[in-house]
């Protein structure tokens, strides 16, 4: 057999396999290029409300009962989005989009009338006022790292609220002050506020892109 005859009967062999492969690279672009992904303007939506949030409760602006009911809206919200985006293939239809816009915007004004009305939380400068402090402190970094999903965020509130509004029934009750008997029990509160705190922290779940937090 020739050398000629080789190369002639080898080419449309090697020309195949180019054909081939070309077609499983343009399959492979169109499969990457039609995978769904979450809207990029929603979810930085979504991020830049729970910054708001959490600013709002590092600096006190935003009670625990506030925090709470701005966290129920935005984990409804949240799920809204969920359900839609699973009955459509992981998007969202042009009308879904501009509800979620809409509930968004509606939430946006909550957060700033909230952070700026008359009620704060200060808890003043008792080891018991302290201890509140640095509970809302370790929520809002949560929040603010995406460690905290807003679900959990407004369980925490909840709870923190419960406390807060013993407190103050409390020193309502003894003129100002607790009694060694109430600051035993609010300790004892806030100890198991502060595990929960942790456990939702570490635990698998968190804020879109957000990695777990590793347990120490």
């Amino acid at each position: 057999m020739s050398p000629n005859w080789k190369k002639f009967s080898i080419l449309p062999a090697l020309m195949l396999m180019a054909g081939t492969a070309a077609m499983a690279q343009s399959a492979s672009s169109t499969t990457s290029t039609t995978t769904s992904t979450p809207d990029p303007s929603i979810a930085q939506r979504k991020e830049n409300q729970q910054d708001r949030i959490a600013n709002g409760v590092k600096s006190g602006q935003l009670t625990a009962g506030e925090t709470a009911n701005l966290e129920t809206k935005e984990a409804a919200i949240n799920g809204e989005t969920k359900a839609d985006r699973a009955a459509n293939g992981g998007k969202l239809t042009a009308a879904e989009k501009t509800q979620v816009n809409g509930q968004q915007n509606k939430l946006s004004n909550q957060i700033y009338q909230d952070k700026h009305n008359a009620a704060t939380q200060n808890y003043g400068k008792s080891e018991v006022g302290q201890r509140q402090e640095n509970q809302q402190d370790r929520i809002a970094q949560g929040v603010k790292s995406g460690q905290l999903t807003a679900g959990e965020t407004a369980k925490l509130e909840n709870n923190q609220r419960a406390i807060n509004q013993q407190v103050k029934a409390d020193r309502s009750a003894n003129g100002g002050k607790l009694t060694a008997g109430e600051k035993a029990q609010v300790n004892k509160e806030q100890n198991q506020q502060s595990k929960n705190i942790y456990n939702k922290k570490h635990n698998a779940r968190t804020q879109p892109g957000t990695k777990p937090a590793p347990k120490k």
